[in-house]
């Protein structure tokens, strides 16, 4: 649910998408579980961090969806630890390849399996990385900071790390969380 606002500073004075989500760390759901929800949307995606002005966020993503592969770069300057404004465009396969070649060796790349699945009105992005086998991302995105999102039944909530750094995909790449979850 992004809400479009005047991004401050900006050179070019257009509107940029807010999003606000909330994420949780869930135990990892079994495949089939994920594949049997209706209208569920799978995704396999590949994003690189880049390195950025102080305060934004930087990234280019590879995201394949049935056999279709597009290309994204992102710039993310948070309002809170739930909201930040979110610039995106599509870029080529080419401009990609350059900022990997650039940018690949200074954190992990990460890759993910994202499950979309539309859920209580809003949703549920399910991310599962190959280096937990006993845990997942679930993020929600809301209107509001207020909005708490329900729950798909199949999911088990280990805890909320919507305020937890260390779960966003950009700490991720530097260093992976092994605690028990709890």
């Amino acid at each position: 649910m992004n809400k479009t606002q005047n991004y401050p500073n900006s050179k070019q004075n257009k509107n940029i998408p807010i999003e606000i989500e909330h994420k949780f760390l869930i135990a990892r759901p079994k495949r089939e579980v994920l594949l049997s929800q209706p209208g569920v949307r799978v995704l396999e995606i590949e994003q690189v961090y880049l390195r950025s002005r102080p305060g934004v966020t930087g990234r280019v993503r590879r995201m394949t969806e049935n056999g279709v592969v597009r290309y994204f770069r992102t710039e993310k300057r948070r309002i809170s630890t739930m909201s930040a404004y979110e610039d995106e465009r599509e870029i080529t396969a080419e401009e990609y390849r350059n900022a990997v070649r650039t940018e690949s060796l200074k954190r992990r790349i990460i890759r993910k399996t994202r499950y979309k699945i539309p859920y209580g009105g809003l949703v549920c992005e399910i991310d599962v990385y190959p280096f937990w086998q006993d845990r997942a991302i679930l993020e929600i995105e809301v209107e509001s900071e207020q909005v708490v999102p329900k729950i798909p039944e199949f999911v088990t909530v280990l805890k909320d790390v919507t305020m937890d750094r260390r779960y966003k995909n950009a700490s991720l790449a530097k260093e992976i969380p092994q605690d028990d979850g709890e």
